[in-house]
């Protein structure tokens, strides 16, 4: 079998209010980790911008672009001009209060490869999505790369076991998850802790499940609540990176940016899924009951 090998770049960063400076920052991390030797870079989610879904403004939707923005065609441009496939995360301004949370791949030509709205999208304390965001409609199709079949999910999509089994059985060869999290700070430490183990653990269950490597970057930094109605949020960064055992192959501090670029044996997949053939056994016979809201 011939090796396979992919340098994956995770662009953990903490972001203001200024979107034009986040974007030269963007780039500039994209170069950076380009000459690092990456061919992958992983951009967080919403990273133009500070997270604006902590309170319900109607002003901020301001912020959506349409994905033929010049802002985009920059990314377009990095992509190509650094040779990298590029995952990035957009306000997406579709039509005149219809927006999305999107998820676009650039291939390392500039091209679009492929784009992914978000579909699961959370409404709790600070994390006002549904506010903002309809939920996608492209479904959970793996985007088609010079590099492979990348599947791209987005933040909250990230702890239903359902999205990322779809996109193994699409095909996807590695699940990317641009996110936006942290803790609000009324929280005890136990229970901070146990919220980030929480998220770490769930997405290497996906790895593991689906023989997959997982790649997730976060923000990192303290984002006030314009709002003053919380103490704002505390992103936990924490960016990873598991193998297809669901095994670290890389984790990122908690509490500062950093660029990262970690090399991924796409052949592990191969031969864990040999050992451990789950998609063989699954009884897809008697899942019916997963297409219930609730088996009462």
């Amino acid at each position: 079998m011939t090796r396979r090998i992919i340098p994956v770049a995770l662009c953990q960063q903490q972001y203001s209010a200024d979107v034009a400076a986040n974007r030269r920052q963007n780039l500039a991390s994209i170069a950076e980790a380009a000459s690092k030797g990456a061919r992958l870079v992983v951009l967080s989610e919403l990273h133009d911008s500070l997270y604006f879904c902590q309170t319900e403004n109607v002003d901020l939707h301001d912020l959506a672009h349409p994905l033929d923005s010049e802002s985009c065609r920059e990314y377009a441009r990095a992509a190509k001009e650094n040779g990298v496939v590029l995952v990035c995360s957009f306000f997406e301004r579709r039509a005149a209060g219809l927006s999305h949370n999107t998820s676009v791949v650039y291939d390392a030509d500039g091209s679009e490869a492929g784009r992914y709205r978000k579909m699961h999208i959370p409404d709790d304390p600070a994390y006002y999505e549904k506010f903002y965001f309809t939920p996608g409609d492209l479904g959970f199709r793996p985007i088609e790369t010079s590099l492979g079949k990348l599947g791209v999910l987005v933040c909250w999509d990230q702890w239903f076991p359902e999205a990322a089994r779809i996109m193994a059985l699409s095909g996807a060869e590695m699940l990317i998850y641009p996110t936006a999290i942290g803790w609000e700070s009324s929280d005890t430490p136990e229970e901070k802790a146990r919220q980030r183990e929480a998220w770490i653990t769930v997405q290497r269950g996906h790895a593991v499940a689906n023989g997959l490597p997982v790649v997730t970057v976060n923000r990192v930094g303290h984002e006030p609540d314009p709002s003053g109605a919380t103490n704002g949020i505390q992103f936990w960064g924490s960016s990873f990176v598991a193998g297809p055992q669901g095994e670290f192959l890389y984790q990122a501090p908690d509490d500062r940016s950093e660029i990262r670029v970690v090399e991924i044996d796409m052949n592990r997949s191969e031969q864990v899924r040999r050992w451990w053939p789950f998609l063989r056994d699954r009884r897809i016979d008697i899942y019916s009951p997963l297409l219930k809201r609730f088996n009462d």
